[in-house]
């Protein structure tokens, strides 16, 4: 997958832990890894772009952030560029409970795990 800048045209190149938070989604497999300082257990939901970051929409069931985590795991917007020693894990999928509101974390959606998603991904 490659993303277009809006500004200048070109195309980028996935970073590394973009092309792992794909391959989590398109695996379903869970993700280890640091995030603001912080260990995360998550599975990776919506892949994509915001103002030309990469960003991803994930469902973080274990692990620590700067607010306890809620008993079963809490949706959570993760800037891709603040990610750290990311791997790959098997074990249980986690896409929490459905949610009323429309997701405002990924304008751009490349790559989506719900196969009847609302926002048109790039790829399923």
């Amino acid at each position: 997958m490659y993303s277009t800048s809006a500004d200048n045209n070109e195309c980028s190149v996935p970073s590394p832990t973009y092309r792992l938070f794909e391959q989590a989604i398109r695996q379903q497999k869970q993700i280890l890894c640091l995030y603001d300082r912080h260990p995360r257990e998550l599975c990776p939901i919506i892949l994509g772009h915001t103002n030309g970051q990469e960003i991803a929409l994930t469902y973080q069931f274990a692990g620590g952030s700067s607010k306890p985590l809620p008993p079963g795991g809490q949706w959570k917007c993760l800037h891709l560029a603040k990610v750290s020693d990311a791997q790959l894990r098997d074990g249980p999928w986690h896409a929490g409970d459905s949610h009323m509101q429309r997701q405002s974390c990924v304008d751009s959606v490349d790559l989506d795990a719900n196969p009847l998603s609302p926002y048109h991904p790039q790829h399923r």
